[in-house]
């Protein structure tokens, strides 16, 4: 007990004195010497205070010391800061770290853009679950604006070629460096700005005008809401899902991307188009996307499985593409709404692998309905919208077990697997396995039953009843995070299942057995 409590008071101690020397330094200067070069980063500390104040802490202490940079990934950004990768498991980079007045501090989202140079904290899909790591951008990556917390840019020559050095090293599997030496800092540190000599005259930090903000109680958990002062227009977007806005000057970009977590090797998408109608009427728009989509359905490259004019204002269209990826064919589902107002049109569109389409079918409905036009007072998507979206998973195949918990109980318990697959099995290589194999097996028979599911509400009770207990044990995957336990509780779970699902009836059926041939044998001997 006496040792415990005098580790505490050493860790109070170190924390106190780091924070009076942080008091002394007026204009202070993080310094990094790596084996590629030294970088140099100043803070933005009225833009981030918390973080700002938990990095100077960290690198005057001596934490990042002997960290590597462990995630890198060329054109985007690289990313260090996890104690993790001083000599840990590479399985267990990018796992570890904690802040040093907090473990983990609350986010702090500004306006400074992700361009090259900056320098942000990582984090998990929790938006206030910042701790030590943090990442320096490569190459703009604007559609990070206002998802990461900025608190920095790197400031000299010499960083900025550092920073390509460590961009530029050979990286394998989960984009670790293949030879981590070549990527560590051997020592942080933290000076005044007068100190540095070669500082870049650099003008104030680019700003974007559009904000996002978290989510509050009369929301959706877990949603975020996207708001565009300059689109004019707002709605919500998946937690935990990145949010771009793809340069205009390519032709078919759409305005706003929201992208998903790779499943399967395919991101989902939900992207927003915003386009001048020029006093085109919704005829003469469905007329035009018919026209651009008759090419691909010539070349039997797409399928088109439904189009609905839901409105006078507004047309769905879903959708089936076949497409080359790495050398190998995949189809990819599309539903799209197109909604024509006050001469724009504004098409919302949703993409995802066939065999994984219904899983983020919920997240997508949820954007659609919460869509708003700013200048407008009310909401562009009322409930005619909404019955439009809720058709999109109620009609024709899909999950068995979405469709029979579909408006339930059991709907948030359904959404937090979701959450545990993509989280958690799909980022491990047994894991994402066995997905891949069961989604092959499963939507053998899924789509047929959830059919009958919405044709006969008794049948879909009877389903929902039968699923219950195995919901129930699939949570427990929840505390599954490395390989070898995905694999151990993957075992036990399957095992559980087969227990209740096929020990338990054939154990019924055993037993009745026995006691008919019990009751034929009193009956013979009387």
């Amino acid at each position: 007990m006496n040792k415990l409590l005098l580790i505490f008071t050493s860790l109070i101690l170190i924390t106190s004195i780091d924070y009076v020397f942080a008091q002394h330094i007026e204009d202070p200067i993080v310094f990094f010497e790596t084996n590629q070069g030294n970088i140099v980063i100043e803070l933005f500390r009225l833009d981030a205070p918390k973080h700002t104040e938990n990095f100077i802490l960290s690198s005057h202490s001596g934490y990042y010391d002997g960290t590597l940079f462990h995630r890198i990934i060329p054109g985007f950004m690289i990313q260090g800061g996890d104690p993790n990768s001083i000599n840990g498991d590479p399985n267990t980079w990018g796992q570890g770290g904690n802040g040093i007045l907090t473990d983990e501090i609350d986010a702090e989202f500004n306006s400074i853009k992700h361009n090259r140079g900056i320098v942000s904290m990582a984090r998990s899909q929790d938006v206030n679950s910042a701790g030590s790591q943090f990442f320096i951008v490569h190459n703009n990556s604007n559609f990070l604006d206002g998802e990461y917390t900025v608190f920095g840019r790197i400031i000299t020559e010499e960083s900025f070629e550092t920073l390509d050095k460590i961009a530029a090293v050979e990286t394998g599997i989960n984009d670790r460096p293949i030879e981590p030496e070549q990527v560590r800092i051997i020592k942080s540190m933290v000076v005044e700005r007068s100190s540095i000599a070669d500082l870049l005259d650099l003008k104030q930090p680019e700003r974007t005008g559009q904000s996002i903000t978290q989510s509050t109680n009369n929301q959706i958990f877990g949603a975020e809401i996207f708001e565009s002062k300059e689109l004019d227009i707002s709605f919500s977007a998946p937690e935990g899902w990145l949010l771009q806005q793809p340069d205009q000057t390519i032709p078919g970009a759409p305005d706003v991307a929201v992208v998903g977590p790779k499943q399967s090797g395919i991101n989902p998408v939900i992207s927003l188009t915003i386009d001048d109608v020029n006093n085109k009427t919704i005829d003469d728009l469905i007329t035009e996307k018919n026209n651009v989509l008759a090419e691909a359905v010539y070349e039997n490259k797409l399928e088109i499985l439904s189009q609905k004019k839901i409105k006078t204002n507004v047309f769905q269209t879903e959708a089936i593409g076949t497409f080359e990826v790495d050398d190998s064919l995949v189809k990819i589902k599309f539903l799209e709404v197109m909604i024509l107002s006050e001469q724009k049109s504004y098409t919302f569109a949703y993409s995802n692998l066939l065999d994984n389409f219904d899983y983020e079918l919920l997240k997508f409905n949820t954007s659609l309905d919460s869509f708003k036009i700013l200048s407008q007072e009310n909401s562009i998507t009322d409930s005619s919208i909404k019955t439009l979206s809720q058709e999109s998973s109620e009609e024709g195949g899909g999950c068995l077990i979405a469709t029979a918990a579909y408006g339930s109980e059991l709907a948030p318990q359904v959404q937090m697997l979701r959450e545990i697959r993509d989280n958690q099995l799909m980022n491990t290589e047994s894991g994402s396995a066995f997905m891949t194999s069961f989604n092959e097996l499963y939507y053998t028979f899924s789509p047929i039953i959830a059919d009958y599911e919405r044709e006969n509400p008794y049948f879909q009770e009877t389903i929902k009843l039968a699923i219950t207990p195995m919901l129930s044990s699939l949570s427990l995957m929840e505390n599954a995070e490395t390989e070898s336990e995905v694999l151990s509780i993957g075992i036990s779970v399957i095992a559980l299942n087969l227990g209740m699902y096929l020990g338990i009836p054939i154990l019924g059926i055993v037993g009745i057995r026995n006691f008919f041939r019990i009751c034929s044998s009193i009956t013979f001997k009387n």
